[in-house]
């Protein structure tokens, strides 16, 4: 296993639709472990293929939880391959966003506040659930990234006015 090198905002990679997966096959278990390790060493909550310059469906993430203690902990990495969302509630939910992809910035994002996803595991069993909250926001959060499409196009106007000079900033950073 591996620590990947991440792409950062403005990198074409970032803009593409992902290829579903046909076989899980030992290429992808150790793109989705080193992924898994990737998200750790950059102390990420999520991480989806294409942010590691792979355009297909695989996305690893970690849920929120409260401990015994009574403190947030983030839960052990899960990894969802071709995930397919429907039914988005009609309740939403605004919550500060980040992105591995884009260090340094946080936005507020309005998501649905439940959604249904169906997804494979790395073992081939498929799984369909209903996540809510902080867990339905990071699988839509990442799956956004299977489709092109970056937490910074879903901020209110004035947001993007306000982060756009970081933007070019971390662009001018990582592609000069």
């Amino acid at each position: 296993m591996s620590v990947l090198s991440l792409k950062y905002f403005d990198d074409s990679n970032l803009r593409k639709k992902s290829l579903p997966i046909e076989s899980i096959n030992d290429d992808i278990k150790q793109l989705a472990l080193d992924m898994i390790d990737s998200m750790l060493h950059y102390n990420g909550v999520g991480l989806a293929a294409p942010q590691v310059g792979r355009l297909v469906r695989l996305i690893v993430i970690r849920d929120e939880f409260v401990g015994e203690d009574e403190e947030y902990k983030l839960g052990p990495p899960e990894v969802l391959i071709n995930p397919v969302l429907s039914n988005p509630s009609r309740e939403t939910e605004t919550m500060s966003e980040g992105c591995l992809s884009i260090p340094g910035i946080h936005a507020d994002v309005v998501r649905p506040a439940s959604i249904h996803v169906r997804y494979q595991t790395l073992d081939g069993r498929i799984v369909e659930e209903s996540p809510v909250g902080f867990r339905a926001r990071v699988i839509m959060h990442e799956n956004d990234h299977l489709n092109g499409v970056l937490y910074i196009d879903r901020v209110s106007p004035e947001d993007r006015k306000r982060i756009d000079p970081m933007l070019r900033s971390i662009d001018e950073k990582f592609h000069p």
